[in-house]
């Protein structure tokens, strides 16, 4: 899995984070999504996509490997 975001149309609703910690977080000054982990492992494939069909702006791009 390769995971892509688009910062620019974030909205900082927070879902990503809340959903797969370990691959997202929040910029402290104003919550755009930051990606952590552009290729998660495995274990965090089902968190990772549903941070993305979660996403109300749907900013996260996945590429399935």
């Amino acid at each position: 899995m390769h995971v892509k975001i688009d910062d620019k149309r974030c909205i900082a609703a927070g879902q990503c984070v809340l959903n797969a910690p370990q691959v997202f977080d929040q910029r402290d000054e104003d919550g755009i999504v930051e990606l952590l982990d552009e290729n998660p492992p495995p274990d965090q494939h089902n968190a990772t996509r549903l941070a993305a069909r979660l996403c109300p702006a749907e900013v996260i791009l996945l590429g399935e490997e």
